[in-house]
Formats: C-alpha cells, structure tokens, sequence
C-alpha cells in the first residue's frame, strides 16, 4: 500500500478557531410566540404610530441603495447632544457590544462582569480568545461593588454593566459607575442603557469627564422597534474612531435608518409609553406582594420573581393561557425566578389574571422565610 495514496484518502474537515469551539451558545426561545409577550422585554404595543406612517412612505428606490448611517447618525447625535465623531450606530445592542470586544480584547485579556446578567457580554467576550471573569451578586441581586472592585486587575481590559441590569432590573449609581472606571483606566467600561428610559438617570453626560466609559443603547425597547435592529454606541472619540474602523459601512438597514429619526422626534409618544410601564410596574409589584411572591424591585419594564421549585410548570400554565414569560434559573444565583415583562395597562391586566389563575392550576404555596 502507499503511504501517499492513504494519508491522501484521510478525511480532511475545517475546523473554526479555539476560541469558537470553546465559547458559550446562546440559544433564543423565539419558536411559537404566539400569545402576549411577556417574556423578551419588548415593547409589547406597537413603535410610535408616526413611524407607522413613516414605514407606509418608503419607496423602493430607497431599497436598491446602500444605506447611508452618517446623516442618521447626525441627526441622533444632535438629539443626544453629542458631537457626530461620539456616536455610532449599530444593529442593535448586540453588535455594539460585539464591535466593542472585537476592538479593544487582545486573546490574553480579561472581561469584568457582574452576574446575573446579560448573556451575550460573555459570548462575544469568548468570541475574541479573551476570558471572562464572573463577580457573583449575592441574594439580593444588588451589584456587589466590593468583590467586583476588588476583581481589577492588570488584565482587565473590558468591564461590562447594564443599568438597569437584565434580568434582576438592578440599577448602579452614578457615583459607583465613575469609581469603577477610574479604577480601571487601561478598560473599556460599557454601561449598557438598555432600560434607560424606564429607570431616568444615564451616563451619556459622562463620556467627556471619563473618557474609558462608552453607552449603549438600544431603539428596541421604549421605542418598539426590535425587529429593524437598531442601537447605537457613544463615547468619547478617541475611542470611537477605533470601534468605527471595525464596524462594516453599511451594517444598519435602510428602513431602520429611515424610521429612527421619526421615532426619536415622537417624544410624546415615548413619555406615554414609559408612564405606563412606570405605573403597572408599580401595579405588578404590589400584586406581587399580596400573592406573597418573593420579587426583586426593578427599575426596568420587567420583573424578576421567585417561583421555587414549580418554575417549570408556572411558564407552562402561563403559556396554556397565552402569556408568555420567561424562566431565568439557568442563570448564575436565578434558580426557581421567572422574569415578567411589563406592558401598557391592559396586557398588564392580562399578565395578572393569567399568573393568578397559573398558580391555583400548579398548586403553587407561598414558602416561609
């Protein structure tokens, strides 16, 4: 036999980078949504109607161009009083964070974070070769500012918060934000602003006194628009001008781009939306406390509770009456909590009855201490 001819017949296959087979997977629970969702922190009503109107406008010759982020990204930057160098807009929240990995994580450097919380920071931290080290809130789900200060090290090279934080609806000080990016200054610090709107108080005023801090958001949540994927990054330019060199020119679509500056424009529609997640936040938590649930106060549009060992079966019964809700015990210190979207007054309403007719079906009893 020929030793050429065999090693030549050996099955050759391609195989991705290490850091691709090692790194997390994020697997969405997007497959039959049909119901009242309650589960993905969406706006659960609809975008400002004037970006309805917007939509009905487009015309194809629009579609047959690539579309042109800088006017837009003009435009966002003036109605955040930034500078247009400040800002850069993004397909959604998810590619502002992977942008920001991509361009400051070299394979030997550490990521920061604060669990529980948003998944996806450690995926595309992984992505880049890069580890991440986990600060574990205790059972409080309060931001364990001591461990996690105490956790910078020479490595560090991206911390990531979201405040509010996802899914505990938590919220960091301003005071505790700056200390931690002044003590960090070789880091990236990425204030994830998801839930602004509903909690009031942001950094974005911050970028120019500290120039590691950068803020994400997202049009996805207040303004409804999840399915045109749209977010965007601002922070100081010396920083921003790296991040845009590994951003692609035309990641963010024309209909999306066309329909932002109408959505930012509706102020009034944006203050009635948060009002109402305000007030039926309110609502849900005093139900809650009259079940005797165990939940944790929330800045957010959601809460999080602690159902105990029927989880499972809670989510269940709540989707046999067509709420959809979301189990977060696979999460780090989360086991037995189901996460509930808040929504205008009539899906709250709805929320209501079908949680306190889920938990008479499973048998749920409230346990002591």
């Amino acid at each position: 036999m020929n030793p050429t001819n065999t090693k030549a017949n050996e099955q050759v296959t391609v195989q991705p980078r290490r850091a691709v087979l090692e790194m997390p997977e994020y697997h969405p629970p997007l497959a039959g949504r049909d119901g009242l969702r309650l589960d993905f922190n969406e706006n659960t009503l609809a975008p400002s109607p004037r970006v309805a109107d917007r939509i009905l406008q487009i015309n194809t010759d629009g579609l047959t161009r690539y579309p042109e982020r800088g006017p837009v990204e003009e435009t966002v930057a003036d109605h955040f009083g930034l500078a247009p160098s400040e800002v850069l807009l993004t397909n959604g929240v998810d590619e502002a964070i992977h942008l920001i990995c991509e361009t400051f994580l070299e394979p030997e450097d550490e990521a920061l974070i604060a669990v529980p919380t948003f998944f996806m920071y450690e995926v595309y931290v992984a992505a880049t070769g890069a580890k991440t080290k986990h600060v574990q809130a205790d059972e409080s789900l309060q931001f364990p500012l001591d461990n996690f200060l105490a956790s910078i090290n020479e490595h560090t090279k991206l911390i990531a918060i979201a405040s509010p934080n996802n899914p505990t609806g938590a919220v960091v000080g301003r005071d505790t934000l700056l200390r931690i990016a002044e003590a960090a200054p070789q880091a990236v610090v990425i204030l994830d602003e998801a839930y602004y709107h509903f909690y009031g108080d942001s950094m974005i005023n911050d970028i120019h006194r500290q120039p590691n801090i950068i803020i994400a958001r997202t049009f996805s949540k207040a303004y409804g628009l999840a399915g045109l994927r749209i977010g965007m990054l601002a922070g100081d330019e010396s920083l921003m001008r790296h991040v845009r060199k590994v951003c692609s020119p035309y990641n963010v679509n024309a209909i999306a781009l066309d329909c932002l500056p109408t959505a930012l424009e509706d102020t009034e529609y944006i203050r009635w939306y948060v009002n109402q997640i305000q007030a039926n936040r309110t609502l849900l938590e005093k139900t809650l406390n009259m079940l005797g649930i165990r939940y944790w106060p929330s800045r957010a549009n959601f809460v999080l509770m602690h159902i105990g060992p029927l989880h499972k079966e809670f989510v269940v019964a709540m989707r046999r009456r067509h709420v959809l809700v979301r189990d977060r015990s696979s999460d780090p210190g989360c086991n037995g909590n189901v996460r509930i979207t808040i929504g205008p007054e009539d899906h709250t309403a709805r929320g209501i009855t079908a949680m306190e007719a889920s938990l008479i079906e499973i048998g749920w009893r409230k346990i002591d201490g």
